[in-house]
C-alpha cells in the first residue's frame, strides 16, 4: 500500500459514526427530499453528514483537498487535487434512505496517485462498519443495542467455490448490461443490495463479484473500493485494467469488484 498513516483510522471512524447517527437522527424525524440538477435526489441528511465529515477532515488534514458529493453538485470543488485527495459520499444509497430500507451508507476514502489507499463504509441503519484498519488490512466493527462497538475483526475475500459463484448487484441500478454481463459467469447465487455495502460484501467472503455496468461517481465507489482492495479482491475495468481515481468529471466507468474468482 503506498500510504498509511494509522492516526487517521479512529479519525475517520469517528468521523463516519458521528455523520451516521446524524443521518439517523434526522431519518427519524422526518425530513425533505429535494431534486439536484442531475434529478438525483438530496435530503437534510446528505447535506447534514457531509457537513460533519468535512469538519473533521479539514481539522486532520488541512492541506489534503477535498471533493465531496453535495459540494460538488453545488459548484464547491477543489482547485487542484493535487495526488492525494479525499472522496466524500455522506449518504450513499439516498434512494433506499427515502424508502425507509437499511441499505444505505456513510463513505470517506483517500485517495493518492489514484489509487483508494483508506477508507470507511459505515452502514448506521446497520450498525456495522467497515474500514482499512492497517496497510493491505479490512476490518469490521458493529454497534450494539447498547451503544457500544464490538471488537474489530478482520475480513478477508473468499476463495472460489466449485458450485459456482455469488453474484451482488445493484438494487435501484439494474440494467440490461449488467444481466447479461451476469448471464455470462458460472452463478450460484444472486442477490440485490443497496449503496456501497455491495463492496463489503465481497470484502467479507458473502459475495464473489459485483458488476457496475452502469453510471457511478468517484465518490460513490472509492470508499468501498478500499476496504475490498484492502481484504484481498480487486476492482478492475471491463478490460481487466487497472480502476483509477481523479478523472477530470470524477466519473466512474464500468467495473467489476471482485474477490478471488
Amino acid at each position: 500500500m503506498a500510504f498509511f498513516d494509522p492516526r487517521l483510522v479512529e479519525i475517520l471512524n469517528s468521523a463516519a459514526a458521528s455523520a451516521g447517527a446524524e443521518i439517523l437522527r434526522i431519518r427519524d424525524r422526518g425530513h425533505d427530499v429535494r431534486e439536484k440538477k442531475d434529478s438525483s435526489p438530496v435530503t437534510d441528511a446528505d447535506e447534514a453528514g457531509e457537513r460533519i465529515i468535512i469538519e473533521a477532515l479539514e481539522a486532520a488534514t488541512p492541506d489534503i483537498p477535498i471533493v465531496a458529493e453535495e459540494k460538488a453538485a453545488a459548484g464547491c470543488m477543489p482547485a487542484d487535487i493535487g495526488s492525494r485527495f479525499w472522496l466524500v459520499d455522506p449518504l450513499d444509497g439516498t434512494k433506499e434512505f427515502i424508502r425507509g430500507l437499511a441499505d444505505f451508507t456513510v463513505n470517506i476514502a483517500l485517495v493518492e496517485e489514484g489509487v483508494p489507499v483508506m477508507g470507511v463504509v459505515y452502514a448506521p441503519a446497520r450498525g456495522d462498519l467497515y474500514f482499512v484498519c492497517a496497510p493491505d488490512k479490512a476490518c469490521v466493527r458493529t454497534l450494539g443495542a447498547d451503544g457500544k462497538w464490538s471488537a474489530d475483526r478482520p475480513i478477508h475475500v473468499r476463495e472460489p467455490r466449485p458450485e459456482g459463484l455469488a453474484i451482488v448487484a445493484s438494487k435501484s441500478h439494474r440494467n440490461q448490461e449488467t444481466d447479461d454481463f451476469i448471464a455470462k459467469l458460472p452463478v450460484k447465487t444472486l442477490v440485490s443490495a443497496g449503496s456501497s455495502l455491495k463492496f463489503c460484501l465481497v470484502a467479507t467472503g458473502d459475495a464473489d463479484v459485483y458488476p457496475r455496468l452502469g453510471p457511478t461517481m468517484e465518490w460513490d465507489t472509492a470508499a468501498g473500493d478500499a476496504v475490498l482492495r484492502a481484504a484481498g479482491g480487486t476492482v478492475t475495468t471491463l478490460e481487466n485494467e487497472p480502476f483509477h481515481y481523479g478523472k477530470p468529471d470524477f466519473r466512474n466507468g464500468y467495473f467489476v469488484a471482485k474477490g478471488k474468482c
